[in-house]
């Protein structure tokens, strides 16, 4: 067993991987479950003998771990093999279902080739791949989980993958009207086909705000080229200069589009403590105070 950190999870995770399946066990000191599984994932790593790595993390110590392969609870287990999130579970399971979890991935063995020893490891396991491979496993684990489903379209996106983002939204859009969440990325993507089709013609744009102050649909459009572009601070101020001089414009699609940017921004929460309060980005709180006081003036 091995404590992980954010300076030494690239080797201890991702390169030890490589090599060995590695089991990554996110707890808490204040997590009662987590004081129930840990005992027991201790007995299977003496049992396995080598056959895989325990590493645990410890979300308190390392937050950005947590949040970097999309944990929202704890205990959660993450199995990493050859650099990339294969599979996964949350809270205390039993004995027996571990068991059954780790032999599906650890029983087979493969026959080496030939050759097996001319052939090299990918040069860099992108910890992205590892990512969308751990949520879309949840994704496909739970169709209904919302905030699973927000984080991986969210991260298809910020990697160019659009088409792949489109495909799995698919399921949400029916949820549009009551998810709010789901609506904000549904602008976002519809910002980046625009951009697609068309790219913005920021000079133009820019004369026709210059002559015009409140040309709001050239404000707009070069708003919605900026998000697409994920400027999306430039975004908000553009949007911000419609909402002063006129908070329902457009049946208030520049406040929905202002609101739609903050959801994409807010990076995911991580989980806290009882009665915590998650850390806020700053950018998001900053925009967010900002918006509070031109729609409330």
């Amino acid at each position: 067993m091995i404590d992980v950190t954010i300076a030494t999870y690239e080797q201890d995770i991702i390169e030890a991987s490589v090599a060995t399946p590695v089991l990554v066990d996110f707890w808490a000191p204040w997590c009662t479950p987590c004081k129930t599984l840990g005992p027991v994932l201790d007995k299977l790593d003496a049992e396995y003998a080598g056959r895989f790595i325990l590493a645990k993390v410890n979300i308190d110590e390392s937050p950005q771990l947590a949040a970097m392969f999309g944990v929202r609870s704890v205990p959660t287990g993450i199995l990493i093999k050859e650099g990339r999130a294969v599979d996964g579970f949350m809270g205390a399971q039993p004995e027996s279902q571990l068991r059954a979890f780790l032999d599906k991935h650890l029983g087979a063995v493969l026959a080496p080739q030939d050759d097996a020893h001319d052939q090299q490891p990918d040069a860099q396991i992108e910890d992205d791949d590892a990512l969308l491979e751990l949520m879309r496993h949840t994704v496909v684990a739970d169709p209904a989980n919302d905030n699973a489903r927000f984080d991986y379209v969210k991260l298809l996106l910020q990697l160019g993958r659009l088409e792949d983002a489109q495909t799995a939204f698919v399921p949400a859009k029916d949820k549009v009207l009551a998810v709010r969440r789901y609506d904000s990325l549904q602008r976002w993507i519809q910002a980046i086909e625009a951009e697609r089709h068309q790219p913005a013609d920021f000079a133009a744009l820019d004369a026709a705000i210059s002559a015009n102050k409140r040309d709001f649909g050239s404000r707009y459009a070069r708003a919605q080229a900026l998000m697409a572009q994920e400027r999306f601070t430039e975004a908000m101020d553009e949007l911000l200069e419609i909402l002063m001089r006129d908070k329902t414009w457009d049946e208030d699609r520049a406040r929905k589009t202002y609101i739609a940017i903050l959801d994409i921004m807010e990076p995911p929460r991580v989980a806290v403590a009882e009665g915590q309060i998650p850390a806020e980005d700053a950018a998001v709180a900053s925009y967010r105070r900002r918006f509070s006081s031109v729609v409330l003036s």
